[in-house]
């Protein structure tokens, strides 16, 4: 923890030389992306897309798992989204899954998780099990299942299909390799993951 409060210190002090960035700051924000990613520490989307402060709206999950839409009994992710598109009007929607992710890994392998409640009910969510190779440490094959299977549950939501529809928003399936740094998008008209 040390290395994080020394880095917070000096990171105020270099933030009283750049005044002006700080001030702009807090006049508001105006992200133009909503950044739908797992929790893994792995997975940095600002480190990933360069993105400065008020850039991106984030939106972190376990498994990047968006749950499907229900006006009956809201959810932060929900409510993460509709004040995204809505207030905010972001114009795109990146759906950011990433290799060697724990959360589809234990969907695949079926794990038994009853020792994390919590966290078995949680991917009780991105049913249906994503496809892929049990053996592949990766879950390459998995996770880009998976994140198909969020951008679906995706325009189930009233404010995002409304924003499809009328053209104001776009939706982005990306893969992020944590062994390599790279990142991969889906082509639609390919079907297919495809180095941006």
């Amino acid at each position: 923890m040390q290395p994080l409060i020394d880095h917070a210190r000096s990171f105020r002090k270099q933030s009283e030389d750049r005044p002006e960035e700080f001030a702009r700051l807090a006049e508001g924000q105006s992200p133009q992306v909503l950044f739908i990613t797992c929790s893994d520490s792995r997975v940095v989307p600002a480190l990933i897309t360069g993105a400065r402060p008020g850039e991106l709206f984030e939106l972190r999950t376990a498994g990047n798992i968006v749950p499907p839409h229900t006006s009956s009994q809201p959810t932060s992710e929900a409510a993460t989204i509709e004040y995204a598109v809505e207030v905010l009007g972001v114009a795109d929607i990146v759906v950011c899954g990433h290799s060697h992710c724990g959360a589809v890994g234990a969907l695949v392998r079926g794990d038994d998780l009853t020792a994390v409640p919590a966290v078995r009910d949680w991917l009780a969510h991105s049913t249906p099990r994503p496809e892929g190779a049990v053996e592949d440490p990766t879950v390459t094959e998995a996770v880009q299942s998976h994140i198909l299977t969020q951008l679906l549950r995706l325009r189930s939501y009233p404010c995002v299909a409304r924003r499809l529809t009328s053209g104001q928003l776009r939706l982005h399936g990306w893969f992020y390799e944590v062994h390599t740094g790279s990142v991969l998008a889906h082509d639609v008209h390919a079907d297919s993951f495809e180095e941006l």
